[in-house]
């Protein structure tokens, strides 16, 4: 997915070492069950993406809760994955398409304050 680049955000005490998605597995794809935003925007990328329209894949990988759009999970593990892991390569799906939610993780505000939790999603994490 890239070189060892250190990506890094101003106000977060860490940094994302960029070439290590190959090896962690998809741990930002998989664990504890939750809701994976996504806008109609993005749905529609993400439905052109896999060459599908976007009334059948709303029906299909979508749901509403609290009034927004957000991705359908799928057993995994013992957990959970998002619909669009592939199991096989232990990656994202719709990688080009993905939503924000996905292409701003780990910096997320809450992991400004809750490090040792990003530490066990991300482990490309490191300690700056």
């Amino acid at each position: 997915m890239g070189s060892d680049k250190i990506i890094t955000e101003v106000g977060y005490n860490f940094g994302f070492r960029n070439g290590f998605c190959d090896e962690c597995g998809g741990k930002c794809c998989t664990g504890e069950s939750g809701y994976i935003w996504i806008t109609e925007e993005e749905a529609i990328a993400a439905s052109s993406l896999i060459g599908m329209g976007i009334d059948d894949f709303a029906d299909k990988y979508l749901f509403r809760a609290n009034g927004k759009l957000s991705i359908k999970e799928k057993e995994f593990q013992g957990g959970h994955a998002c619909v669009f892991f592939d199991e096989t390569a232990k990656n994202c799906s719709i990688y080009e398409a993905r939503p924000v939610q996905c292409r701003t993780f780990p910096f997320w505000e809450y992991f400004k304050t809750h490090y040792e939790e990003a530490l066990k999603e991300c482990p490309a994490l490191i300690t700056l």
